[in-house]
């Protein structure tokens, strides 16, 4: 099924509001990283929001990632409040932050296809 451009358009606004919030600085302190929204997927009855992000300039490990996480999770209540406000929805979507991994799948792809040459022209050798 495709998406709407209801949905589209409502996504990046929550992005677009959630990435001015995070410029502006929430008060949670795990929230002070580079972070970058780099989408949000709502669904077909705008009950929830997948917000997908990226932490910048630092190693992305798990135990950060889930930081970041718990902190978006306690700042939910503010961020969906906010949202609200500016979108003037009847019902402001339950948020899901996900860590976006597309970077990090991509540089792995770009390593097997490295290899790949590499194996190639060993046996052309």
């Amino acid at each position: 099924m495709s998406r709407g451009y209801r949905q589209d358009r409502i996504g990046e606004e929550i992005r677009r509001i959630i990435s001015d919030l995070l410029r502006k600085g929430l008060k949670d302190p795990r929230l002070d990283a580079m972070i970058s929204i780099t989408g949000v997927d709502v669904t077909s009855d705008y009950s929830y929001a997948t917000v997908y992000f990226t932490v910048l300039g630092t190693s992305s490990t798990d135990e950060a990632m889930q930081d970041i996480r718990d902190g978006f999770a306690s700042s939910q209540g503010f961020i969906r409040r906010e949202i609200g406000s500016q979108l003037k929805l009847r019902h402001t979507p339950e948020l899901i932050f996900k860590p976006d991994r597309s970077e990090e799948y991509g540089q792995h792809i770009e390593e097997i296809i490295g290899n790949l040459h590499k194996e190639n022209d060993n046996r052309d050798d």
